[in-house]
């Protein structure tokens, strides 16, 4: 059936909440005014105050009382507006989602899943537009997704509720108006890998999220050009599968990773350090990046454009690094 991102995300809280009664939806605007994507809209009348929950606008307050929730044997599903906002949460988050489990000698879980919007490319400047995936994928005890695809949004949710552990789902706000094909029996997907979202022989390009379809194109103009791209969605950044880009590797033998983080820091940062310790001689040319200029994202739509990974600059990168030699 077609259907759109935010629908199929909408399609997974209400199979979650109809499911198991410990879930619940808490956050700003997600009840009355449905979500400040509208992911939520409807649910409130269908589920009431209960189980969907407008909140005060304090990211600590809220996110602190789901981590409450969650020891106390619910699964709270906490929507932070956007990812800029969560840098109010760090402290529940970092401190205290990410390290109770160790901390208790694995006494205590937290089940809790926190949504939140990511990314640029909707003008909303520089405190609605960062991408910070990369910065949490840092933090040990917390996992980190990305879907970038119908079939993600619909079946992560489910899979993430049944973590012990934090699972943060990161969707870019760009990918909320996509449409496409969702089978009518979709249901919860694995969270574990990343996937071949499409085969090729001469390159593999890297990349997760808002970025997946942007680098799909991209590869799309590759073929036209004579080059044979692999890509590769992450979907998990925490724990990485390097297995999947490693295998890939060993059969493309060059690299480019797309991540609309910043380069400096970046998540590919990481995936080409572990790539240059653990696949070293199975490169033929050095990997390339496609990331963020180094700039808080503008506001005017043509440097917003300018300042993340476009179509062009992922095939300028490919192109570059296809024709480099040893």
């Amino acid at each position: 059936m077609s259907t759109t991102y935010r629908d199929a995300l909408r399609e997974a809280l209400r199979e979650a909440l109809t499911r198991d009664q410990r879930v619940f939806l808490m956050g700003e605007d997600v009840g009355r005014y449905g979500g400040s994507y509208a992911v939520s809209k409807g649910l409130l009348a269908e589920f009431g105050e209960e189980r969907i929950r407008d909140t005060p606008l304090s990211e600590s307050a809220f996110v602190g009382a789901g981590i409450g929730a969650a020891l106390n044997g619910m699964l709270p599903i906490v929507e932070v507006m956007t990812c800029n906002f969560s840098l109010l949460a760090l402290d529940q988050i970092v401190n205290n989602a990410a390290t109770i489990r160790h901390m208790s000698g694995g006494q205590f879980s937290i089940p809790l899943v926190i949504r939140m919007a990511t990314g640029a490319g909707r003008q909303l400047a520089a405190q609605h537009s960062h991408s910070f995936e990369g910065w949490y994928a840092h933090i040990p005890g917390i996992r980190i997704v990305t879907p970038a695809t119908l079939e993600d949004a619909r079946g992560m949710l489910w899979t993430a509720l049944m973590d012990p552990d934090p699972v943060i789902i990161f969707e870019n706000a760009m990918l909320y108006n996509l449409e496409g094909e969702l089978a009518p029996d979709a249901g919860a997907v694995d969270i574990d890998r990343a996937v071949v979202r499409r085969a090729g022989q001469d390159l593999t390009l890297v990349t997760y999220g808002g970025s997946l379809g942007k680098t799909l194109e991209a590869a799309a103009q590759l073929a036209g050009q004579g080059v044979s791209a692999e890509v590769i969605d992450l979907r998990t950044l925490r724990p990485l599968d390097m297995a999947t880009v490693l295998g890939s590797l060993a059969k493309t033998h060059r690299m480019v990773i797309v991540d609309e983080g910043w380069k400096s820091g970046s998540l590919a940062a990481e995936i080409m350090a572990r790539v240059m310790e653990q696949a070293f001689y199975d490169l033929d040319a050095p990997i390339a990046r496609v990331c963020s200029l180094e700039v808080p994202i503008p506001y005017p739509k043509h440097l917003e454009d300018a300042a993340i990974p476009q179509v062009a600059t992922i095939v300028e990168s490919a192109l570059r690094t296809a024709a480099r030699h040893g």
